[in-house]
């Protein structure tokens, strides 16, 4: 009794979860000229016109191209961070630590004021790279801790063997450390992309006239107009967050069967 009803409760916590979900996939493929649930029809006239849309491809292309370069921004700093944090042993290294964390707390509304306020006299406003620097910020904790919890369970006797083999730093990293905590690196870079994909807060202060990404054109598209459109490219988004979790639990289980095999 006890079982089944855990798992009554566990399907409806899921289901309430899971209904907004539902619901704006069924909307994608509706044919009523708006938003209208449950649909008269179904089409796919809505996904039809994103691809075929000017805008909305070119707002596309803007995320992507942001995303991409935030992934590998934040990751190589998240992990080169990470690997100064477990090594390297200082007074305030653990306020250090929580004050490089701190955006993941900070309200991002209040991220994106600074960011204005000081990417505004350096021109960065409305342009890519003041993009990625600000998507950045966000995503550069993800990754910080996905790799920080490896290298706590890293063996450093296998690079000192490594070492002793005549093994200089780099070729360490490259062939014993990197191998071990590339899970890590993997999980927090695809967060650094979930981050940067889905982000809309930042991108309204800093994307200008100018530069335009895929949930800022959704901001846009929810204010001015009802466009059925915005259901397509919400549910085209939510296929590739989900793609990027399935890879993520790939990824973390490979790990987890070569520590167990180690």
């Amino acid at each position: 009794m006890a079982r089944t009803t855990l798992y009554a409760f566990n399907a409806a916590v899921f289901g309430f979860l899971l209904a907004p979900v539902a619901v704006v996939l069924i909307i994608s493929f509706s044919s009523a000229n708006y938003l209208q649930f449950p649909p008269p029809g179904f089409s796919l006239q809505w996904y039809e016109n994103y691809f075929t849309s000017d805008r909305w491809i070119v707002a596309t292309w803007a995320s992507v191209q942001v995303a991409v370069a935030t992934t590998v921004l934040a990751t190589l700093l998240g992990t080169t961070s990470a690997l100064a944090l477990n090594r390297w042993y200082f007074p305030g290294r653990q306020l250090l630590f929580t004050f490089l964390v701190s955006p993941m707390i900070v309200p991002v509304m209040i991220i994106a004021m600074a960011l204005y306020a000081a990417f505004a006299p350096l021109r960065l406003v409305g342009t890519l790279p003041g993009l990625v620097l600000g998507h950045t910020i966000l995503a550069y904790p993800y990754v910080l801790i996905n790799v920080m919890a490896p290298l706590y369970g890293l063996d450093e006797r296998l690079e000192q063997a490594a070492m002793s083999l005549g093994a200089n730093g780099w070729n360490t990293f490259r062939t014993v450390t990197l191998p071990l905590i590339l899970p890590g690196v993997l999980s927090g870079a695809i967060f650094a992309f979930s981050v940067s994909w889905d982000e809309v807060v930042i991108a309204i202060f800093l994307s200008g006239l100018r530069t335009t990404t895929l949930p800022k054109q959704m901001w846009d598209g929810v204010r001015t107009e009802i466009d059925p459109t915005i259901a397509a490219v919400a549910s085209i988004l939510i296929v590739i967050s989900c793609l990027g979790l399935l890879v993520q639990l790939l990824a973390g289980q490979r790990g987890g069967e070569e520590v167990a095999a180690e």
